[in-house]
């Protein structure tokens, strides 16, 4: 036997405890069972058989604090995350994770826990906090679970909130050239990123080398983002660098902005050398942004500046692009993910769909029908030639 039983007195009685040792060989103790068969049993099934099978946990492993993990695995995710989602991370950590489960064992919570406190927070804060904030803590439960302090992660099957994917609001080509009309010196952008298809950052990261005018091509080599007060410069989105067609407009409003500059200069940046901040289409009336401001006088509904992207997107499809060529042109890792993300632009896809067959139907019909005439025709004569009287 891997462990022994030992008996012994307190105010509220007899109670039993199991002695054996950890596998480094140290002795330890889980004392409390009321009967020496419960005793024997978690024995069983917690040293002997976990002891074998590889899956003992020191009970003192598990009253570590959720707290411990969170250090070393912020510092493990910042050997490849970019700044901004560690900053997303620390975030959720310090308004949601901490407060709840900073200071608690790892093995006392339990799924029943997780799942009302998942509730509950979906009941104040959008189905994207919700689900960051969970993800944070199932993350730090698994390491848990792998540094062999809990068995398992009471995260597992816990029913989250779905995320509620906000409607796509393409511009029109002449829509999109209103609004850049009136957005002054920052046409533009307003061009570059309605027909061009980047995103905010990564339009903050060109650099002059970066437009091709002899290929009519702008390379996307970098992302330009801010992070509390401070702008920090990393790679595209999923690391991906990619090549994006230049139409001969952007190619023509963009001649004046490189002008007197050298290669390795920005493209678009303030009086101030900065790169341009982003723009917000909240707050309706209150929002006095020049982009939104822009939208209005071009009788627009306003729209957040990533949307543009959406706009290149469907001005794209309705040029003829094919789904292959719009996933390169939009930075997606595949183009299953760009057919999903931008399926709607494709439902003119169904009518087309449907009219080729009804046309295959049609002309098969009439195919059959003349191959049935053809077949009573040849019988016919058959029928004759041998004398037979139909």
């Amino acid at each position: 036997m891997a462990y022994t039983i030992r008996q012994y007195a307190t105010k509220s009685g007899k109670r039993y405890e199991v002695r054996y040792r950890k596998p480094d060989g140290t002795p330890t103790g889980k004392r409390g069972f009321r009967r020496k068969m419960d005793a024997d049993a978690w024995g069983a099934a917690n040293v002997t058989t976990a002891k074998s099978v590889g899956a003992y946990i020191d009970p003192q492993a598990g009253r570590r604090l959720v707290e411990d993990f969170w250090r070393p695995w912020l510092a493990a995710k910042k050997t490849k995350a970019k700044p901004s989602y560690v900053k997303s991370l620390e975030d959720a950590w310090r308004v949601h994770v901490m407060p709840q489960w900073g200071v608690r064992e790892v093995q006392s919570i339990t799924r029943g826990e997780v799942q009302r406190w998942v509730t509950d927070l979906a009941g104040r804060r959008s189905a994207s906090v919700t689900i960051r904030a969970e993800n944070l803590l199932r993350n730090l439960l698994e390491r848990a679970k792998e540094d062999k302090c809990i068995h398992d992660n009471p995260c597992d099957n816990i029913e989250l909130p779905r995320k509620q994917r906000r409607r796509h609001v393409y511009l029109a080509a002449d829509e999109l050239s209103r609004v850049a009309l009136r957005c002054g010196w920052r046409e533009p952008i307003v061009l570059t990123l309605g027909l061009c298809g980047m995103r905010w950052g990564e339009m903050c990261g060109l650099r002059v080398e970066d437009v091709d005018y002899g290929r009519r091509r702008i390379h996307v080599r970098r992302n330009v983002t801010r992070i509390g007060s401070e702008w920090s410069e990393t790679s595209p989105k999923s690391h991906e660098m990619r090549d994006v067609p230049m139409p001969s407009i952007v190619g023509e409003v963009l001649l004046p902005v490189l002008a007197g500059k050298g290669p390795s200069d920005w493209v678009f940046r303030d009086h101030l050398g900065r790169p341009p901040r982003n723009q917000s289409a909240a707050g309706a009336k209150s929002n006095r942004t020049w982009f939104v401001s822009a939208c209005r006088r071009a009788g627009v509904e306003p729209l957040p500046p990533h949307d543009l992207r959406h706009t290149a997107a469907s001005i794209a499809v309705h040029a003829g692009a094919n789904i292959k060529a719009l996933q390169r042109m939009l930075g997606h890792k595949s183009a299953a993910m760009t057919l999903d993300v931008y399926a709607d632009l494709f439902d003119s896809d169904l009518d087309d769909v449907a009219r080729t067959i009804d046309a295959a139907v049609q002309v098969a019909s009439r195919d059959v029908g003349k191959m049935w005439a053809q077949t009573v025709e040849n019988v016919s004569e058959t029928l004759e030639s041998v004398g037979v009287d139909r």
